[in-house]
């Protein structure tokens, strides 16, 4: 008499002890892939490195504007400030940046003009009422944003030093007594490298 229930000893019923551990390896393996694209998709892996040598008014928003755009783009940044542009994050000098009238094509006066004593004065106050007249951020609001978005705000040691700065002259959340060594060794490996 025959039966149509399957034998247990000849016919195979279920996965065995070896397609379950092929399907388990499978499993992980998906697993794995899954960690590393929602890794890639959280952070592009973008990354800037500004040098910042230059500390007129003019020439202090460029670089913070630039970095704190990066930061919001989810870039890793940081700005290697050196020479006059560590006035920038000095909490005090910051506040008194200067523009130059002298050697500016673009300012709107001839050079015999802007060389005349106080000049220079004359067309700081201009760029501070329009900067205030249109809303524009103050470098102090720039530095706070760039901070609060993670960027790496550097103090050059060697121009601290040469200028007779002290860690605590400078915004919070500034880096001091970085190194050009250090800050190349960044450069070398970031995506994007300007001196400004």
């Amino acid at each position: 008499m025959s039966t149509d229930t399957p034998n247990r000893d000849t016919d195979e019923v279920g996965p065995t002890d070896a397609t379950v551990e092929e399907l388990r390896a499978q499993v992980e393996d998906l697993q794995s892939q899954v960690a590393d694209l929602e890794t890639e998709a959280a952070d592009d892996g973008t990354s800037m490195v500004v040098i910042a040598t230059k500390g007129t008014l003019d020439m202090a928003y460029p670089p913070l504007i630039l970095a704190s755009t990066a930061a919001a783009f989810g870039w890793d940044v940081t700005v290697f400030h050196t020479f006059w542009a560590l006035d920038i994050l000095h909490e005090e000098r910051s506040k008194n940046l200067k523009l130059s009238a002298v050697g500016n094509p673009s300012m709107p006066m001839p050079n015999a003009v802007a060389a005349l004593p106080g000049m220079d004065s004359v067309a700081t106050r201009m760029m501070r009422k329009r900067i205030a007249d249109n809303g524009t951020a103050t470098i102090g609001e720039l530095i706070e944003v760039s901070l609060d978005q993670g960027v790496d705000l550097q103090a050059c040691q060697m121009t601290m030093d040469l200028m007779d700065y002290e860690d605590e002259d400078f915004f919070d959340g500034v880096t001091t007594g970085v190194g050009a060594a250090t800050a190349l060794s960044r450069m070398a490996d970031a995506d994007v490298q300007l001196m400004i």
